[in-house]
């Protein structure tokens, strides 16, 4: 299923010197197939412009109704340093640029917050820890 022929078109395609990439729209039709990885077009985005994988951004993918189509974006980026610069840090993460930053959960850091209110002084930063 996965060996079927995926097209892309590009459109809207626009040079961003001072971010330092090219953007467009990405249309990708897939006959006979639900969608196409991101990675898979990442890989096909760089053979059609002569880029590397890791500088090639792409998100925002809906399939059609129907299926067989889907529309997203895409951003190449001039180099690495551009890409880490200008490119959200969720973005970087989901391509393996970056790692991931874990936290408490919401509401563990709310409860942490109110627990505090309750301490005066030095008891603060104890009651934080716990």
């Amino acid at each position: 299923m996965s060996d079927s022929q995926v097209t892309l078109r590009t459109r809207k395609f626009i040079r961003n010197p001072l971010l330092g990439r090219r953007q467009m729209v990405v249309d990708v039709l897939h006959p006979n197939r639900a969608n196409v990885s991101k990675d898979e077009l990442r890989t096909k985005l760089a053979e059609l412009y002569k880029a590397k994988k890791d500088e090639i951004s792409v998100f925002g993918f809906r399939t059609q109704y129907g299926g067989g189509k889907s529309t997203g974006f895409a951003l190449i980026y001039e180099s690495n340093e551009a890409m880490k610069k200008f490119e959200p840090h969720y973005r970087l993460v989901r391509v393996g640029m970056a790692n991931k930053i874990e936290k408490a959960s919401r509401q563990q850091r709310k409860q942490r917050k109110n627990r505090g209110k309750t301490m005066r002084g030095t008891a603060k930063t104890k009651g934080a820890s716990k």
